[in-house]
C-alpha cells in the first residue's frame, strides 16, 4: 500500500476528510516556498499538491498565474521542483503529488519524469492539461505502478467518460466543482452532491473536490461529501496579500490548522 492509499485508508477510518493543499512551487522565493510547505506539513496537510510554475496556466485564475509569474522570476522549473520535494520528504511523511501542466514534463524528458520523481519522493502527478486520449504517451513510459496519475472531471463530464478516466487513473481523482478556472467564487453544493453519486457508482477510487474552496464553511461542506477537499487559490491569496509580512510563513500554517480542524466530522 503506498502514502496516498494509507493516508485515505487512515483518514476514512477516523471519518476525516483530507485536507489537500496546493502552492506553487518557489512562491515567493525558494527558501520561503520551503518553510511555508513545512508550516502547512506540521499544521494538519494531508496530502500537497506542489505546482510547477508555468507561463501560460490557462486553468488557472489570476492569483495562481501571479505566484507562477512570482516563482518563474527565480528560474523556478520542473528539475527545481523535484530538488524541492527532496527536501520536503526528509521532514514529512505525507504524499507529495507533482501538479503540472504538460509542457513542463514533456521538455523534463518523458522517460526522466517517473523515475526522477520517485528518486525525490514523490507520489503521484496530475497533469492539467493532458487529455485522456494522449495519456498513454506518458504513462505508457512507467515502470512503478504505485507512482498515481490523477485525473481531473469536470462538472460537464459525461458518465461514460467519467468511468474511462477513472479507469485510467489512480490515487484519487480530482472533481472540478465547476466550470471556469482555479479560485472563482460560489459553490454549488448541490451540483457537487450529484456529481459525487456519479463518480461514486464508476469507480472506487477517492474522490477529492476543488476549485473555489476558500472559507472554513467550503471545506465542511465539502468535507462532508468528498474524500478529499483541495485548496489552491486561497492559500495563493494568502501569500500574495503578506509577501512582505514576517509572519507569512506562521500565518499559512495557522490558515492550514483551520482548514483542517473543518475536514473531521
Amino acid at each position: 500500500m503506498n502514502r496516498l492509499s494509507e493516508t485515505f485508508k487512515r483518514l476514512a477510518e477516523a471519518k476525516e476528510s483530507a485536507l489537500v493543499g496546493f502552492v506553487t512551487a518557489g512562491d515567493p522565493d525558494i527558501d520561503t516556498s520551503l518553510k511555508i510547505i513545512d508550516a502547512m506539513c506540521r499544521n494538519g496537510l494531508d496530502i500537497l499538491e506542489i505546482g510547477v510554475p508555468f507561463s501560460d496556466p490557462s486553468a488557472d485564475g489570476p492569483v495562481i498565474q501571479r505566484s507562477s509569474t512570482r516563482a518563474l522570476k527565480h528560474q523556478v522549473s520542473l528539475a527545481t521542483v523535484m530538488a524541492m520535494i527532496e527536501r520536503i520528504r526528509r521532514t514529512t511523511s505525507i504524499p507529495i503529488i507533482i501538479f503540472s501542466y504538460y509542457n513542463p514534463i514533456l521538455a523534463y524528458g518523458l522517460d526522466r519524469f517517473q523515475p526522477d520523481a520517485i528518486a525525490a519522493g514523490a507520489d503521484g502527478v496530475l497533469v492539467v492539461d493532458l487529455p485522456m486520449e494522449e495519456s498513454g504517451e506518458l504513462t505508457s513510459r512507467w515502470e512503478n505502478p504505485d507512482f498515481s496519475f490523477i485525473n481531473l472531471v469536470a462538472p460537464t463530464t459525461p458518465k461514460a467518460r467519467m468511468a474511462k478516466i477513472a479507469a485510467l487513473s489512480s490515487g484519487f481523482l480530482y472533481l472540478v466543482s465547476k466550470t471556469g478556472v482555479t479560485g472563482s467564487d460560489g459553490l454549488d453544493t448541490s451540483e457537487i452532491a450529484g456529481q459525487m453519486e456519479i463518480l461514486r457508482s464508476v469507480t472506487d477510487l477517492p474522490v477529492c473536490v476543488g476549485f473555489g474552496i476558500s472559507t472554513s464553511e467550503d471545506v465542511a461542506t465539502v468535507a462532508a461529501m468528498a474524500d478529499g477537499v483541495v485548496i489552491g487559490s486561497a492559500f495563493e491569496r494568502l501569500i500574495e496579500e503578506n509577501l512582505e509580512n514576517p509572519e507569512l510563513v506562521s500565518l499559512m500554517g495557522e490558515q492550514t490548522a483551520r482548514y483542517k480542524k473543518e475536514t473531521k466530522q
